[in-house]
């Protein structure tokens, strides 16, 4: 199914998603107002040659929303040129369906990009690779530290209770470490989805 302006239209503006959160508002805030915007970065979206619209399905559960929306609502704001629009994924499963993670995950953030008359230009799921990769990394030398933990494959929902609190508190640590590296790949990504798009 075809996005369509009309359909676009039914999601929320960022100023309503902020309005509508229950949950992470603070966090949210923090990241909206310590991303610290390049001026090259800034002046490439300032000086695309039209706006573009963003289809963003976002929940406020989700750490990687908290991180990567704010990001997209402060180049929103300050360029002029992104028209984003929100959906909350679980109440638009038809729309998360078009755009699932390695074709079966419905990993959120998802930002779809589109021009004016709503051909899609590119896609943006969850996070970086490249961030991935990083906490990747960071997650097998933490098992490495404590091999009492058991097997870093082990899914964060099949751990024990303390073992899972350790390592979210570890992966929180990582997150606000890498902060700034990690918003750049964001804004890295959404880039290169409009270079290639040749906006």
């Amino acid at each position: 199914m075809a996005i369509t302006a009309e359909r676009f239209q039914e999601g929320l503006t960022y100023d309503e998603w902020k309005a509508q959160m229950t949950r992470n508002q603070e966090r949210f805030l923090t990241n909206e107002s310590q991303f610290e915007l390049r001026p090259d970065d800034l002046a490439f979206f300032k000086n695309l040659p039209q706006p573009v619209n963003v289809l963003v399905l976002a929940e406020d559960w989700c750490g990687d929303v908290i991180d990567n929306l704010p990001i997209l609502g402060r180049l929103a704001a300050e360029s002029g040129k992104l028209n984003p629009r929100i959906f909350l994924r679980d109440q638009n499963l038809d729309i998360m369906d078009q755009y699932l993670n390695k074709g079966e995950f419905r990993s959120i953030p998802v930002f779809a990009v589109f021009d004016s008359q709503f051909h899609e230009l590119g896609r943006f799921i969850e996070r970086p690779e490249s961030v991935s990769e990083r906490r990747g990394q960071l997650r097998k030398e933490y098992y490495a530290q404590h091999p009492e933990l058991g097997s870093p494959d082990t899914p964060i929902s099949q751990m024990p209770e303390e073992t899972r609190n350790q390592l979210m508190a570890a992966m929180s640590e990582w997150r606000d470490q890498n902060k700034d590296a990690d918003n750049q790949e964001v804004v890295r990504s959404l880039r290169a989805i409009l270079a290639s798009a040749g906006s």
